[in-house]
């Protein structure tokens, strides 16, 4: 891993540690060697333009983290001359960084002793103990914490924590755990019953809503009306298509017409469909459908959102934009005048 080193920097592992928050590490390592070229250091990061931080993060999803790490690097250059704190207690009162990631960061770079619970160690810990209520639960997480707090004493904490976290990603896995190659094997109550994926315990999940979303590609010599949205709440500070969720039993067309006009003030005569992309969230899913458009009156204005723009195919290319969105910027700057639904 590139934020592996003998001697930790502090801003690479704080950098992988955000990356690394519901992303996998085969995922995120070339994002963190893109993001490091471009932003070497705390100061650059806090020196560069949210838009571009947005970029460089396009596809890596949960983009709070970026706007959360673009923040808390301006607060550190701008009252710690660049320079992290050390302790997981004034980690914590950066943005974005909760009691998980600046354990992990304070433990890494600083040496600190103190436990980090992520998803990984709840599994293995709880496997360990055969923990037998709600893994959720803020008692169990203290109950690990506490327990992981006894054992640090006699171990690098930097070098303890991401031992129990790749154990539990390489050896103590969801399903099919490798019992035979654990080191912990003979402590664990779990494998002694033979009940080992039995643990973490978890609550029955809710069915995951789905959205039918219609937008639209308004084109004006040559050009394609884009919005881009308010820097809070989900995806903020990236760039879309004008439109939105469907009501009730309207038509994709009728939504995309509605959705049009209450974001920009224009009217317009919806098309042929563009395209059709299926993409899903951590909390949901979507079925995103483009539909060409042509202007029947008004004015494009921000309403909604933050910003409106025309712009080229080519230009909206190098706008940072959510995923799905993307699949069809990368249509239209190719020339091609739809896909076939994915």
């Amino acid at each position: 891993m590139p934020w592996r080193r003998e001697r930790p920097v502090p801003y690479h592992v704080w950098l992988s540690e955000v990356m690394l928050q519901q992303t996998q590490v085969e995922t995120a390592t070339p994002y963190f060697r893109r993001f490091i070229r471009s932003f070497p250091s705390i100061r650059s990061l806090s020196n560069a333009d949210l838009q571009d931080v947005l970029k460089h993060w396009e596809g890596l999803g949960y983009y709070s983290r970026a706007r959360h790490l673009h923040a808390a690097a301006r607060i550190v250059s701008s009252t710690r001359a660049g320079r992290l704190p050390r302790s997981a207690k004034e980690l914590r009162e950066l943005p974005g960084l909760g009691e998980y990631c600046s354990a992990a960061i304070a433990s890494i770079a600083f040496g600190e002793s103190v436990p980090v619970v992520d998803g990984n160690v709840v599994r293995v810990v709880t496997r360990l103990l055969a923990i037998a209520d709600d893994s959720a639960t803020s008692a169990v997480r203290q109950r690990i914490s506490t327990h992981l707090a006894s054992c640090l004493a006699d171990h690098p904490p930097g070098d303890f924590n991401q031992a129990l976290m790749e154990l539990g990603a390489l050896v103590c896995r969801p399903r099919n755990p490798d019992c035979e190659k654990c080191p912990l094997r003979n402590r664990c109550q779990a494998y002694a019953d033979g009940d080992v994926e039995r643990y973490p315990v978890k609550a029955p999940r809710k069915p995951t809503p789905h959205h039918e979303i219609a937008v639209g590609i308004v084109r004006r010599s040559g050009r394609i009306l884009v919005t881009r949205r308010a820097a809070k709440g989900m995806l903020g500070g990236l760039w879309e298509f004008p439109g939105g969720k469907r009501i009730g039993r309207e038509s994709l067309k009728t939504t995309a017409r509605r959705r049009i006009l209450e974001e920009t003030g224009i009217t317009v005569q919806v098309g042929s469909a563009v395209a059709s992309v299926a993409h899903a969230y951590s909390h949901f899913s979507i079925q995103l459908s483009a539909y060409e458009c042509t202007v029947q009156a008004g004015r494009a204005k921000a309403r909604r959102n933050d910003e409106v723009r025309w712009v080229s195919p080519a230009q909206a290319k190098e706008l940072p934009w959510p995923t799905a969105s993307r699949r069809i910027v990368d249509v239209l700057a190719s020339g091609a005048s739809r896909f076939d639904k994915q």
